[in-house]
């Protein structure tokens, strides 16, 4: 069984929590917290900490903090070669002081309080800097994860970036979208369905093959009519600069 202390009271944080308490093969002896009620819910008050001297020894080490916090706190750590990962999906392992054995464990995955997620399926990126440390963290992800890979930082990068792209700003797209509808009194559910059957698309089509609409199409007319009809300069932009996107990008048709 691999003993494990987890520093952090966020989201990732907590959902891991409740991840590795349905493990076997997972002992979750500390958690450190600035707060010990950001975590009582979750685990016994003896559990948590708000001392870093009061850091019991354990296996793994995993931080889970904002990116900003991560260097600080890996220096905070008052002993030396045991193994520290962090959760980031920026942050290179170098971001770690170097006392310790250095690794990454990053969930791809966009963590809610509370919306409950499925870690089977959720991808682990892993990184550490000998193979020792690796088999450590691969055993700590299949206990909860089908899918794990070893990823660089570099690779890590660009990952994270994408997870931007097809994530935060696609989201920020169906804002706009249910504020058109609000605009206009038409129930957002209606598009609902439409949003499913894109996202299911790529289980069987690339996004290029899977790509639709006027400016695939190249239909002008159709794209006027809806630069137009917005009023919203913001939105306008934004469709325009799409919709050269995509006309950028592919053939029109």
């Amino acid at each position: 069984m691999i003993r494990i202390t987890l520093i952090g009271s966020g989201n990732v944080a907590q959902h891991l929590i409740k991840a590795f308490a349905k493990s076997e093969s997972i002992e979750m002896v500390q958690a450190f917290s600035r707060q010990k009620e950001a975590l009582t819910h979750l685990l016994d008050s003896d559990t948590i900490t708000t001392d870093f001297s009061n850091l019991k020894e354990t296996d793994l080490y995993i931080i889970a903090v904002s990116d900003n916090a991560i260097a600080e706190v890996s220096k905070q750590f008052p002993f030396q070669n045991r193994l520290v990962v962090h959760t980031s999906g920026t942050a290179s392992l170098d971001t770690l002081d170097s006392k310790n054995r250095r690794g990454v464990f990053y969930p791809l995955q966009t963590f809610s309080k509370n919306k409950e997620v499925d870690f089977s399926g959720i991808p682990f990126c892993l990184e550490t800097e000998n193979e020792s440390d690796y088999a450590i963290l691969e055993t700590v992800a299949k206990s909860i994860s089908n899918s794990v890979f070893p990823i660089s930082s570099e690779q890590r990068k660009a990952l994270h970036v994408s997870a931007v792209f097809v994530n935060n700003f696609t989201n920020h797209l169906y804002q706009i979208g249910q504020e058109i509808c609000d605009e206009h009194q038409v129930p957002f559910e209606i598009l609902k369905p439409l949003i499913q059957e894109t996202a299911q698309k790529i289980n069987i089509l690339n996004p290029a093959e899977a790509q639709t609409g006027p400016a695939k199409r190249n239909d002008s007319n159709t794209i006027e009519t809806h630069l137009e009809y917005l009023t919203n300069e913001n939105q306008k932009n934004i469709y325009k600069l799409l919709t050269q996107s995509i006309q950028h990008n592919g053939k029109t048709f």
